[in-house]
């Protein structure tokens, strides 16, 4: 789609197959014009007050996945480097943002008839939330880590109306002034134990947030520079597998910005070399060390998603700079494809360019056909789309992965099933469910993998939530070209929260189009 209205700063695909989108409120005017303000009155092109008023833009759309038609939405303001977070039922909750938007929380149910938008939730967060990061935790509650000079974590919603946040050193000790923070944005993964990881700048810590103790404290990660905002690397927890129960958590840290970047980019406008850097470590266990491999060429800004299939795909972003406004430069044009189980030296492959610039406020979204929608990009203050070096992105791309190609078909799974109907709301944790599919071929019938995803909240080369459960299936057989699975839900909430998850059926590495499934602690 060459113009959806709204630059992607925030991305989220909904369990509706349609994706959320919005951007600042501040910023004027966007590629949305509105015919009528939310309160009914109209808006006139003529008119110069009318072109500078927010209010006749559009700064969220929802987009249909199935017509690929855009729908304006009305989004108070304003969300601008907010944190967002799906519950248990599908709803986003959207925390966050700047100015009036500091303490905001709203809420967006999707629906199938178009009449569902954005609402504002009645509570409040307890401290300004601005660049901060978001996680839904085992229970379907919501914890909100950082912000712009916040050491602190809350809960959404509130175990009661006067909780306070909990103080949080580690955020203080990470924070560096003189690099607009290095540690906004921070990295959070829940593991399997119920704990949760958080990275900020270069350094992690792994925190019992129910007692606000700090339980482990992780190797600083080799190099200098800053991972996490405005340094701007990303982070992925790597797919949790059945074959350990589960139990081996491994996060991934790539790219980020070279010591002195931000101020040599701020004050000098002088663009220094990203990070090329990856490193890995496992956090669950005993024996921490980070792993450190390069990737082809230095990156920040990027965006890392999981594929059906397990491997990593790394895509937007910019060689050069750090993040914020006019402050990277050489887009990096190229994904790059990492295999995680491959070995060093052989995981990352460089995969055709995109074409377009996509560096500050790019957004990523991993689809059900498993294609990869990009979008956003804009290094500008405002919607700027001539004499600039990088004018705003509005439009839309499907970047398709290999296993995509028509070459695969026979290979992949069609005609998926679950055996959920509308007396089955969700499966439970531990149980088994049945999956129904059809292959042409079954020369690699012991191949075949049942991969949940959880689909993130993208901002910031930030997917927060991101995750992705192989699960274990105790019957894998077929007649003619259809085949029959039974499929374990994973085991507890700490595994995978409760949620919709996108169900991948893969043969031979070949992906078949997802199926939502809902995980809960009640059928």
């Amino acid at each position: 789609m060459g113009n959806v209205g709204v630059a992607a700063m925030h991305m989220a695909l909904t369990h509706k197959n349609t994706v959320l989108i919005f951007d600042q409120t501040g910023t004027v005017p966007t590629g949305y014009r509105l015919k009528h303000r939310p309160s009914g009155s109209e808006c006139h092109v003529d008119h110069a007050s009318d072109v500078h008023d927010s209010t006749c833009y559009a700064h969220s759309v929802e987009y249909h996945l199935g017509n690929r038609r855009r729908r304006p939405l009305n989004i108070a303001p304003d969300p601008f480097a907010s944190s967002g977070s799906f519950l248990s039922n599908g709803t986003l909750l959207q925390m966050g943002g700047f100015d009036r938007g500091y303490r905001r929380i709203q809420f967006f149910q999707p629906c199938d008839d178009g009449s569902c938008d954005w609402r504002i939730y009645q509570a409040k967060l307890a401290k300004n939330r601005w660049y901060s990061s978001s996680l839904l935790l085992p229970g379907d509650g919501v914890i909100v880590v950082g912000g712009q000079n916040m050491f602190s974590y809350e809960f959404v919603p509130k175990k009661n109306p006067n909780e306070l946040p909990i103080n949080l050193p580690f955020l203080q000790e990470t924070y560096n002034k003189s690099e607009g923070g290095g540690n906004l944005y921070p990295f959070v993964h829940l593991i399997s134990d119920g704990h949760v990881f958080i990275f900020a700048n270069r350094d992690s810590i792994l925190l019992n947030y129910k007692l606000g103790k700090v339980m482990k404290t992780y190797p600083r990660i080799p190099g200098k520079g800053s991972r996490t905002f405005p340094g701007s690397g990303s982070s992925v927890v790597l797919p949790l597998d059945h074959q350990d129960n589960f139990q081996k958590v491994e996060v991934m840290i790539c790219g980020g910005a070279t010591e002195g970047a931000h101020n040599a980019a701020q004050d000098r406008k002088l663009l220094l070399e990203g990070l090329k850097t990856c490193g890995r470590m496992v956090v669950t266990g005993n024996n921490h060390k980070w792993t450190v491999e390069e990737m082809p060429r230095p990156r920040l800004m990027s965006d890392m998603l999981i594929l059906p299939t397990g491997n990593i795909l790394i895509i937007n972003g910019a060689q050069r700079g750090a993040g914020g406004v006019g402050n990277a430069g050489h887009p990096a044009l190229s994904p790059y494809l990492y295999k995680p189980n491959k070995s060093p030296g052989k995981r990352f492959s460089v995969l055709l360019s995109s074409g377009l610039a996509r560096m500050y406020c790019s957004t990523a979204a991993l689809l059900p056909d498993g294609r990869v929608l990009v979008g956003g990009g804009n290094q500008n203050e405002r919607y700027i789309f001539r004499n600039v070096e990088y004018p705003t992105e509005l439009s839309l791309q499907a970047y398709a992965p290999q296993y995509t190609d028509r070459k695969f078909r026979k290979t992949r799974p069609s005609n998926i099933t679950l055996d959920q109907d509308e007396t089955m709301i969700s499966v439970r944790y531990g149980k088994s469910f049945k999956v129904r599919f059809m292959l042409e071929t079954k020369t690699k019938l012991k191949e075949v993998e049942f991969n949940a995803y959880a689909p993130p909240f993208t901002t910031h080369s930030n997917s927060m939530n991101q995750r992705m459960v192989k699960l274990r299936s105790t019957k894998v057989e077929g007649r003619d070209m259809w085949i029959n699975a039974n499929v374990e839900a994973p085991p507890t909430p700490n595994v995978a929260p409760p949620g919709y998850y996108m169900l991948f059926v893969v043969h031979g590495g070949i992906p078949g189009v997802a199926q939502w499934v809902r995980f809960s602690e009640h059928a």
